[in-house]
C-alpha cells in the first residue's frame, strides 16, 4: 500500500518507519499539519495517559511494540504499532517506561517494631510485630520532557519471623492487646525478623487522571536481632504471714 498524506485511512495501521516519515515531513515547511501519537486507552480517557495492556505488536524495527492511535491536526488520522524505541522518538510515553521508573526509585522500608519491647521476647511468648509504614509515597520523574508523578502505596507486607516462618497480610500489625501479626518463637537464641512491604502504584502525566500500574514492587526490609530467652518457673518458699 502506498502511503501518502492524503490516503490514509482512520482504520488504516501504519508502520513506525511511515509514522516516523510523516513526522519528519510535517509542520509550516511540509504538509502543514501536526501529528501525535498516543496510547489507546478507551473514550473516556481520550488517549490522554499511558496505558497498560494494550495490543501488542511487533514494530518494522523487529522489536516488541504497540498498537497506538496517529493524530493529525488533534483527529484521529490512523493506527500505529511502535515500538519504545520508536515512540520515545516521536514524543510518547509507553508502558515500559512508566514501569522501569517505578521499578527504578526507591521507595521506603518498613521500619519493624516489636512487644515486647527492648528487642528481648521469651519461649512460646505471644510477640507483637508492627509497622507504621502505612501512608503513599509520591516520586516525581521526567520522561521524554513530560513530567511523571508515580505514588507507591503499602498495600501488604511479608513479615518474616525466624527465617523461615513467614506471613503476608495487608495488616501493618499492632501492639498489644489489638495487633493482629503475633508470633511464638520457638526456641532460645537469636531472631532476625524483617518485613518486606509490596507497594502498588498508580501515576498521572502532566496532572492528569490517576492510572493504576498493574505491577508491584516489593522492597526488604533490614532485619533486627531479637532475642528469645527461655522462661523456667523457679519454686520461692512462701512468706511466712
Amino acid at each position: 500500500m502506498q502511503i501518502g498524506i492524503d490516503v490514509v485511512a482512520v482504520n488504516c495501521t501504519l508502520s513506525g518507519s511511515a509514522t516516523a516519515a510523516l513526522f519528519a515531513g510535517s509542520g509550516p515547511n511540509g504538509d502543514g499539519h501536526v501529528y501525535e501519537v498516543r496510547p489507546q486507552c478507551g473514550d473516556d480517557l481520550g488517549g490522554q495517559a499511558i496505558c497498560f495492556g494494550g495490543q501488542p505488536c511487533v514494530a518494522d524495527d523487529g522489536q516488541p511494540g504497540f498498537e497506538m492511535d496517529l493524530y493529525r491536526d488533534g483527529v484521529v488520522y490512523g493506527e500505529t504499532c511502535l515500538s519504545e524505541a520508536q515512540a520515545g522518538g516521536l514524543g510518547a510515553i509507553t508502558p515500559g517506561m512508566v514501569l522501569r521508573e517505578f521499578r527504578r526509585l526507591s521507595w521506603p522500608e518498613s521500619p519493624l517494631s516489636i512487644e515486647p519491647p527492648g528487642l528481648r521476647t521469651a519461649v512460646n511468648l505471644p510477640t507483637y510485630h508492627w509497622t507504621d509504614n502505612t501512608r503513599p509515597t509520591t516520586q516525581t520523574v521526567e520522561i521524554i520532557g513530560q513530567q511523571v508523578v508515580i505514588e507507591a502505596s503499602p498495600t501488604s507486607y511479608v513479615y518474616w519471623f525466624d527465617g523461615q516462618d513467614a506471613v503476608e497480610t495487608s495488616s501493618p500489625g499492632g501492639p498489644y492487646p489489638g495487633g493482629d501479626v503475633v508470633h511464638e518463637y520457638r526456641s532460645e537464641g537469636s531472631a532476625s525478623p524483617s518485613i518486606d512491604t509490596v507497594y502498588s502504584g498508580r501515576y498521572r502525566v502532566n496532572g492528569g487522571r490517576w492510572i493504576d500500574i498493574p505491577e508491584t514492587v516489593t522492597v526488604a526490609g533490614d532485619a533486627v536481632t531479637l532475642e528469645v530467652v527461655e522462661v523456667r518457673p523457679t519454686l520461692v518458699a512462701p512468706t511466712r504471714p
